[in-house]
């Protein structure tokens, strides 16, 4: 199954993404706390109401997390790629529901930032409250895998040993097109490539984390109850721009696409033009 949250003639609703259509579930506008596996297990499906894929504009997959929580230095090649050592527990930080945005929405650049750049990342989306689960139950509380982009303002990043003023930004994080159900795709083995402008900035392979979903599910909720419609943004392989040399950063034009094996393309257009924000994505549930 494919869900997605979306806008259509000024409404917001939910809906099963079926080729090229979607059919909206009745009682539901968005992915969310309201939404888990459980509950949309018996929603009721709206076919008389389907409508074109092309004629809706896609929210980011959950527009309102309770939690985004995001996975750093989570491949061995980009950890190599910084010149640190291999994490023993993972390097976790935050970002806020009001960083996220859809699948094909504009990056603003921020006229306070010359340093922004591009990590490719599959996501994880919760559908169970979940506390202290373990390991070997961790799965069970997935309601399905996502793309994202942690578009990151590096000159803001290493202002501290703290990353959040660099990875928390207001509408700078495409999350998308759909959800799709761990029935349908398990996760693990998914081919990742990011391409800036058509050319190829990173590709590597899920397979490849550190510390798989199962561990980072098991890990974050030792600490906090996680919730339906949370996020976890799992980590990016090598291939970022700071790390090149020379370093390469997202400018005015250019076209950023994350593209994950089973689940689709987030593809944004970089813009410096003044007034673009984040649209308020609240309401509904």
């Amino acid at each position: 199954m494919r869900y997605v949250s979306y806008e259509h003639d000024g409404s917001q609703r939910l809906g099963i993404l079926e080729g090229q259509q979607i059919v909206p579930l009745d009682g539901f506008h968005q992915l969310g706390q309201n939404t888990s596996a459980e509950a949309l297990r018996h929603a009721r499906r709206l076919d008389a109401e389907a409508v074109e894929l092309a004629e809706v504009r896609l929210r980011p997959v959950v527009p309102n997390p309770d939690k985004v929580i995001c996975v750093g230095l989570n491949y061995r090649s980009h950890v190599s790629e910084t010149g640190r050592e291999l994490p023993t527990y993972p390097v976790l930080f935050t970002k806020f529901a009001s960083a996220l945005i859809g699948a094909d929405d504009p990056i603003a650049l921020p006229p306070e930032s010359t340093q922004v750049d591009w990590e490719g990342e599959m996501a994880v989306v919760i559908g169970a409250v979940a506390r202290r689960v373990s390991r070997d139950q961790a799965l069970d509380v997935v309601l399905g895998y996502t793309v994202a982009n942690d578009v990151t303002m590096r000159d803001f990043q290493y202002k501290t040993h703290q990353w959040l003023q660099g990875k928390a930004w207001q509408g700078s994080t495409p999350l998308g097109p759909s959800l799709v159900t761990p029935d349908e795709i398990n996760g693990s083995g998914l081919a990742i490539r990011s391409c800036l402008n058509g050319e190829e900035v990173q590709s590597s392979s899920t397979s490849l984390l550190i510390f798989d979903v199962a561990t980072l599910i098991s890990t974050i909720s030792t600490f906090t109850t996680l919730l339906p419609g949370d996020v976890i943004l799992t980590g990016t392989p090598e291939g970022v721009g700071y790390r090149r040399d020379p370093q390469l950063f997202l400018a005015d034009g250019d076209l950023i696409s994350v593209t994950i094996e089973g689940l689709g393309t987030v593809a944004n257009r970089v813009t410096d033009e003044p007034g673009v924000v984040r649209q308020t994505w609240l309401g509904g549930v």
